[in-house]
């Protein structure tokens, strides 16, 4: 064998040989073929959800109305010079804030307690699950026509129970009042919305070892502490991850309390979503709702930044 066969690089060892013109074409050829496939899952989210955010980021800057004659021009950051003086707007922000935190609250704790309950080996437990998932299942102009009956102040079920127990004497109209109207609504959205945090509560419980309880118990531990030592450490991302969606769409919530209320009464019930709405569709001011939106979106994703950043230090500790 000669020397020059002896030293020459055998295939696959050290650096790779560089590729030739026919397998750059082939790659080519390839990702073009992958960017075809993609096409029918980008077109749909690049015409309906981000091309929608793009104009509605570029309305937030002009003075658009309603009226095919009225012509829309650049204002620049003029609506948020005057959304920044608009108190009505700044309080439906609080009571949108107020709403999405008691709701979100009151959902994890008693989802957490429900699915609890729901991984025990307890009998018809499957018949539990399924009625567990019913106001799921049930739209939100549905589940705001029901509610509405429940709440009705003279033939309302709520009233009805309340007096038969001799707890109260009068007709209480729950979603006229002006103090009552906002605790009533989030124990709806609170029932609403607590079967889907169930559901994910429930399955991260089921990827908590059984062995681990087990061990915990053999060692002395009682329920209290298996839940704090074993079950919260598995279940706590899970935690985070539906906190933080929840908290996402329960500040945007729309339909169930548009349904309820309407936002009343006095605007005690006026979330942003609802007092958008109205500017825009009322009232003919798109670009000015459209900057309640994109202020809207800016102040929960830093308050979203804010709780997720603050919860993985915790977890990483």
């Amino acid at each position: 064998m000669s020397a020059t066969a002896a030293t020459r690089p055998r295939p696959g060892a050290g650096t790779p040989p560089p590729r030739t013109a026919a397998a750059r074409r082939r790659m080519l050829g390839l990702d073009r073929d992958a960017w075809f496939l993609l096409l029918p899952a980008l077109i749909p989210v690049l015409v309906l959800s981000v091309g929608p955010l793009l104009y509605g980021i570029s309305l937030a800057f002009t003075d658009a109305q309603s009226g095919v004659t009225r012509s829309t021009s650049f204002t620049g950051v003029r609506n948020f010079a005057d959304l920044r003086l608009d108190s009505l707007f700044w309080d439906s922000f609080r009571i949108g804030l107020v709403w999405a935190v008691c709701v979100t609250a009151l959902q994890l704790l008693l989802a957490l307690g429900l699915a609890l309950l729901l991984n025990q080996n307890l009998r018809f437990r499957w018949l539990a699950r399924t009625l567990a998932l019913v106001p799921w299942a049930m739209p939100e102009v549905v589940v705001g026509i029901m509610w509405r009956l429940v709440y009705n102040p003279d033939a309302g079920i709520l009233n009805n129970t309340l007096r038969h127990l001799h707890l109260t004497s009068g007709h209480t109209d729950w979603l006229s009042s002006l103090s009552l109207a906002l605790p009533a609504v989030i124990v709806v959205g609170v029932w609403f919305g607590m079967p889907q945090t169930t559901v994910v509560l429930l399955a991260g419980l089921q990827n908590v070892p059984l062995e681990l309880h087990e061990a915990a118990a053999i060692d002395g531990a009682g329920a209290w502490r298996r839940f704090t030592t074993v079950t919260w450490p598995t279940l706590k991302p899970v935690v985070l991850s539906i906190t933080a969606l929840n908290f996402i769409w329960n500040f945007n919530s729309f339909g169930l309390v548009y349904v309820l209320t309407s936002g009343g009464p006095g605007g005690k019930t006026r979330l942003p979503s609802l007092f958008a709405y109205e500017e825009a569709f009322r009232y003919g001011q798109f670009g000015y709702a459209a900057a309640m939106g994109l202020v809207m979106v800016a102040v929960v994703a830093v308050l979203l930044t804010v709780f997720l950043r603050n919860r993985l230090k915790e977890a990483d500790q």
